[in-house]
């Protein structure tokens, strides 16, 4: 059985080779941030910001940084995904428009806020962990609406942390877990490569 949204998912490949002549606005920026923003975050933490890197001037600082990729130049825009240190003190603030639409009950906002508590407070680890799943969770979305939309991307780890850390103005508690270029493929980009066998991968218990 095969749709729109599967055949999305099959025909997305990382692009190599972006027409850097090609742009995008700001509003279709903000509506790709906006729609990829649906994916989830745990106890609804949204713990996720998103630095788009679309200026002449902001690519030239990415580009040493980012280990001289063409595609920081060539990408109408490359984002800089940065997940936040999971926080159990935001959980009301986050929670506030869910209660607000109907959604939740007020009373339900402690029964999230303190198993979060428990969770994150005493465990750095764990407060990374999250950073790095939420943030991921955001990018994967970003790359299929943006193949939706006839647009190539390229997600890459490839680039000094510390570096963007401090050149873009992340805080204490962010942590730059990716670089997502998208924008208008160019010819030559390689079709999606063959993955292993499902057998290979899957356990049936």
């Amino acid at each position: 059985m095969t749709n729109a949204v599967i055949e999305c998912i099959l025909s997305r490949t990382a692009a190599k080779y972006y027409d850097p002549a090609a742009t995008l606005s700001d509003d279709q920026i903000r509506e790709l941030v906006r729609i990829g923003t649906t994916a989830p975050t745990s106890f609804h933490l949204q713990n996720w910001r998103f630095i788009a890197v679309r200026t002449r001037e902001a690519k030239a600082k990415l580009l040493p940084i980012a280990w001289n990729q063409p595609a920081i130049t060539d990408a109408a825009v490359t984002f800089i995904v940065v997940g936040q240190l999971a926080d159990s003190r935001v959980v009301p603030v986050r929670l506030a428009p869910v209660v607000e639409a109907g959604i939740m009950p007020e009373k339900m906002v402690s029964e999230w806020e303190i198993p979060a508590r428990g969770l994150y407070q005493d465990y750095p680890q764990r407060k990374r962990d999250e950073a790095v799943r939420t943030a991921t969770f955001g990018a994967a979305a970003m790359i299929y609406v943006a193949r939706s939309w006839g647009l190539g991307s390229t997600p890459m780890i490839g680039f000094d942390d510390h570096a963007v850390h401090r050149e873009f103005g992340l805080t204490e508690d962010e942590v730059p877990v990716m670089l997502l270029a998208v924008g208008a493929e160019r010819p030559g980009n390689w079709p999606q490569k063959p993955r292993r066998p499902v057998a290979d991968v899957l356990q049936l218990v």
